[in-house]
């Protein structure tokens, strides 16, 4: 697979990991465009942005331990003209860092980029003070903030490429580094904003972000095996802008949806879409799954997945669930679920 300056083939895509994927592609951009610098808070190896580092170290700043200093010297840099790449851990850019990301960077529209790792729940011996579990409701609430959480390695590269193309803040959200891969390449049609459908369906739809998009995808095949049920499957990797027109049109087409997502049940993707679903006056039965409101267990990333329910047998057991839920349709949309 060939990035402009960068090439990997399919073997290495399933090593290389969402970090190291953003790590090559913004040296790769860094190429392309002088005006890029790199932002660390003492967190370069971690984020993989000190490949950047290494490759350009006139242009790499590192900020020690000192998140809000990062930001706001971000928001200068901006101002100057240049284009910031600002990496650190999802639970510090969305909390530790919030005000000034708010204030000093979405409130002025500065092009600055927050490529916020460690998502989720993916640092999980770490510790729940290291789970990023409020990031999504905290940083969708911000003007002018485009947020995208890609799916895999693959769909890193294209955010973060895409990103480029939008003159203001952008925040995306990857994980760790042990995400499996869910495309075969690059070339699927990304496009920020716009959900991808991974699997076709017309019983139920499945709306998933980040890495429960490959849980979604294997729980689809399983349902359609052993229960001869047809989901859907979107991966949403736009939370804001959302694409409200392939919510609506799952919901003309399959009246059941269920979202799917490493993070708090309350404010995220979950959220963002029921608001949809509200806003078009449509009636549907919905569920949606994530972590509950309540600090996560700690321990490796799949068990905390598991005990939640949102890996691959969760959404199995939703979908079975929702299936069972009975509403009366009728043209007017004013179903009782």
């Amino acid at each position: 697979m060939s990035s402009g300056g960068v090439t990997w083939n399919v073997y290495d895509a399933d090593k290389l990991t969402q970090r190291e994927i953003y790590g090559l592609v913004l040296c790769e951009l860094g190429e392309r465009y002088p005006k890029i610098v790199g932002l660390s808070a003492d967190l370069a190896q971690s984020t993989k942005i000190g490949m950047f580092g290494e490759k350009f170290p006139e242009r790499f700043f590192n900020f020690g331990i000192a998140e809000q200093n990062m930001f706001g010297v971000g928001a200068g840099l901006a101002k100057a003209g240049l284009i910031p790449f600002i990496s650190t851990f999802s639970a510090f850019a969305s909390m530790r860092a919030c005000e000034f990301l708010r204030t000093d960077i979405c409130y002025q529209n500065l092009n600055c980029k927050i490529i916020a790792t460690h998502g989720g729940t993916s640092f999980g011996p770490a510790g729940t003070t290291h789970h990023a579990t409020e990031d999504l409701s905290i940083v969708r609430a911000f003007a002018n903030l485009i947020v995208i959480v890609p799916a895999d390695a693959l769909e890193t590269a294209n955010a973060v490429r895409a990103c480029m193309d939008i003159n203001g803040p952008v925040y995306i959200r990857i994980g760790r580094g042990f995400e499996p891969r869910v495309y075969e390449s690059e070339d699927y049609g990304f496009q920020i904003g716009k959900a991808v459908e991974m699997h076709p369906g017309t019983d139920v739809t499945v709306i998933a972000t980040g890495v429960t998009v490959l849980h979604a995808v294997q729980a689809a095949k399983i349902l359609k095996e052993d229960d001869k049920l047809s989901v859907r499957v979107l991966n949403m990797h736009t939370i804001k802008p959302i694409d409200r027109e392939a919510i609506i049109k799952a919901v003309l087409d399959t009246r059941r949806i269920v979202t799917f997502e490493d993070h708090n049940v309350i404010g995220g993707l979950g959220t963002a879409v029921a608001d949809v679903i509200a806003e078009s006056g449509k009636g549907c039965a919905f569920y949606k799954s994530g972590i509950p409101d309540e600090y996560t267990i700690i321990g490796y990333p799949e068990d905390i997945l598991h005990y939640n329910k949102v890996d691959t047998d969760g959404v199995i057991e939703k979908v079975r669930e929702i299936m069972g839920k009975e509403f009366e349709a009728d043209e007017d949309w004013e179903d009782e679920v």
